[in-house]
């Protein structure tokens, strides 16, 4: 089975997770980059758009490099048209959408999201059943006109009429009430296998949840300390001029020192947001997409039983028909085909999502192990990194102080 790896450079920015196919170029490989964000447009309507690279000697794709422009919502139309044909297969989460205008195009969190688009696109490209989509196809090498449409197009929610809608919503606000009243008892799986995963996936939800809340507030202890010292290191500047001997030196130098660990203290909170707290998160979004593909088991579960149960009592009035002769038996022994063969698509369905989801909670935890691994290692690095650094600066100005006389 093919399992991604994220690899980190020096600087503790995550790169694209690569295939292992894409490793070689013997081999046959499908390499992307998400590059080059550039905001379009003006005020409400202001967006922004990605370079996305394609790099890959698969003869179903067209050339070896392929360079289109991608925005946002192409990625949203990627994942949604994804999640409805792979049924069981958990779908790389896209990251959130920033509403709030003054963080949507800034510089630090237009690389986040960069980041993120690229490392979403990377996993559905190693992923071995992911990869072979038409729609991977068709956002990674279609022009902007043939994207837009099919991103409109494929806005199922639009083509329903309100009058649908208002329905849809009745019929859940009646399903609602009847569990509630106890007229209906919601049908649920319930193996020791599945409630094992559920279990774990609820819990590490949790667990990855809690540790990226500390994780931010790690960040924003190094930004609040650094602009602390920063601020210091100019008051203790100004102190200085007052003093025209070795003190006023020293306080100047140990502005000097304020100020240069302070830009030590932005620079690692900035590697811890980059390489530690964004892939606590994008696993929280990784265990959120993983319940979204549970619900979608739940509901294939259910299916399967209505359908079995809808049967039992066609039989029921199939045998009836027999025995009373009804004209209506060639009817009902169409009908009872029909729902027979629904019925047996709808387990295949439900068998082959246990199959996928079976598959893929193995992958998941490798690829846990793996990235979670690399996430800590960076921020135990980053943390010593950060620590001989003060230890260094604060070192080297102890002579200057100690040359200062006591009387």
């Amino acid at each position: 089975m093919n399992t991604t790896t994220m690899e980190r450079s020096g600087s503790g920015t995550i790169q694209s997770p690569r295939s292992p196919s894409t490793q070689s170029p013997q081999g046959p490989y499908l390499s992307v980059s998400v590059t080059d964000p550039a905001k379009m447009g003006n005020g409400v309507q202001a967006y922004i758009s990605y370079k996305v690279i394609t790099k890959t000697n698969l003869p179903e794709y067209q050339g070896h490099e392929k360079i289109v422009i991608r925005r946002y919502s192409d990625f949203v139309w990627l994942h949604d048209r994804l999640f409805e044909k792979y049924k069981g297969i958990f779908i790389p989460p896209l990251p959130e959408k920033s509403t709030v205008e003054k963080f949507r195009f800034s510089a630090e969190f237009i690389e986040m999201r960069r980041q993120a688009l690229d490392v979403f696109v990377n996993r559905i490209a190693s992923h071995h059943e992911l990869r072979q989509s038409d729609d991977l196809r068709i956002f990674l090498q279609a022009d902007e006109q043939t994207m837009d449409r099919a991103r409109f197009q494929e806005s199922g929610i639009f083509k329903k009429k309100p009058a649908d809608l208002i329905q849809i919503f009745k019929d859940v606000q009646s399903k609602v009430s009847d569990v509630v009243l106890g007229k209906e008892k919601p049908v649920e799986e319930s193996t020791p296998e599945y409630e094992k995963m559920k279990s774990y996936i609820f819990e590490l939800e949790d667990h990855l949840a809690e540790a990226q809340k500390h994780a931010y507030r790690l960040v924003k202890r190094h930004r609040e300390l650094g602009d602390s010292l920063s601020e210091f290191g100019k008051a203790v500047k100004l102190l200085g001029t007052c003093e025209d001997n070795a003190l006023g030196k020293a306080f100047s130098e140990l502005g000097a020192k304020s100020e240069i660990i302070s830009i030590k203290l932005q620079k690692e909170a900035h590697h811890l947001l980059m390489s530690f707290e964004e892939p606590l998160k994008d696993y929280v979004r990784a265990v959120q997409s993983i319940k979204a593909t549970i619900a979608e088991r739940a509901a294939a579960f259910k299916k399967q039983c209505e359908l079995a149960e809808t049967i039992k009592f066609k039989e029921i009035d199939l045998n009836k028909y027999r025995l009373t002769r009804s004209e209506k038996l060639a009817e009902a022994e169409r009908e009872y085909e029909m729902l027979k063969a629904e019925g047996e698509e709808a387990s295949r369905r439900f068998d082959t999502i246990v199959r996928l989801m079976n598959e893929e909670i193995v992958r998941f935890q490798e690829q846990k192990t793996s990235d979670m691994g690399l996430a800590f290692h960076e921020f135990a690095k980053g943390q010593a990194r950060l620590a001989n650094g003060i230890a260094d600066a604060w070192r080297s100005f102890l002579p200057k102080l100690e040359a200062i006389p006591s009387k």
